[in-house]
């Protein structure tokens, strides 16, 4: 079984080079993302789903997230992220990795928001990408993501996110001569329903360059104090997720999982930590 797994994971692998796709995702990505289109459940790693977001977070914070994707270790992701607050706006660092040691993918990123009055938030993050495989290739590219979010009414907010809009190729940093490939563009926009301080909702919709529409609903519940639950679907592969939080003064602690119907389970882990403004 495992070994169908990862000759299914290498297959997709291998249809997103042949796309000139360069872009990738957790099975679970919407897990850590899911309340950039809220008020009241914002964390550190909102604005990973959102650069706009980082406008409402009011404390600073830093968040770590680690997947395992399909139960392998080749296929392995992690996500880390920080938010502190400026004199001129709200500021936001991540960093992505996901591979092994002979194939790897980065992506370390650089947000900043800002609330302009109470109703429109705008963001912009600059992205630097890159991959490698060891004794063949190594390849990069600079983007940039501009997101905005809009504050319907104190509970519904609303938002669009652009990943790329001018496509760019990557830098030719191998000895053999190949081409260099595109990196896809990709265009969100997503709503979020804060119910009450313990109930929310959220749906988006992704569409990412030569790849079908991609829609993501979630929902979150507090059904104790410092206890939530999560749950969403993605309607491209049929993956759902579900995880745990718990909280520990000031840090959280959150166990997920994500289920794929062909290939199996992948778990995953989150910790974030908050302080005071």
């Amino acid at each position: 079984m495992i070994k169908i797994a990862f000759l299914i994971a290498a297959l997709f692998g291998l249809y997103s080079f042949s796309k000139a796709q360069l872009i990738r995702y957790p099975i679970s990505l919407p897990y850590v993302g899911v309340t950039a289109y809220s008020t009241q459940q914002l964390d550190p790693l909102s604005f990973t789903g959102n650069p706009a977001a980082l406008a409402s977070i009011k404390n600073g914070g830093l968040g770590i997230y680690g997947e395992r994707r399909f139960m392998l270790s080749a296929l392995s992701y992690y996500t880390a992220a920080a938010n502190l607050n400026s004199p001129i706006g709200k500021m936001g660092l991540s960093f992505q990795y996901g591979g092994y040691k002979n194939f790897s993918e980065n992506k370390i990123g650089l947000a900043y928001a800002k609330a302009l009055g109470s109703t429109v938030d705008i963001g912009l993050q600059f992205n630097y990408y890159t991959y490698r495989i060891p004794a063949y290739m190594s390849k990069s590219s600079f983007t940039a993501t501009l997101s905005a979010i809009l504050h319907l009414s104190e509970r519904l907010h609303s938002g669009i996110s652009i990943f790329n809009p001018v496509s760019r190729k990557n830098q030719k940093t191998n000895p053999l001569g190949i081409a260099a490939e595109k990196q896809a563009w990709l265009y969100k926009i997503g709503m979020g329903y804060d119910a009450s301080s313990e109930f929310y909702c959220s749906a988006e919709v992704m569409k990412e360059e030569d790849r079908p529409v991609n829609i993501t609903a979630a929902i979150q519940y507090r059904f104790l104090k410092r206890i939530f639950c999560r749950a969403g679907i993605l309607t491209e592969s049929g993956t759902c997720y579900l995880g745990l939080g718990f909280g520990l003064g000031k840090m959280r602690l959150d166990i997920s999982g994500s289920y794929h119907p062909q290939v199996g389970i992948s778990p995953g882990i989150l910790l974030v930590s908050q302080w005071e403004k």
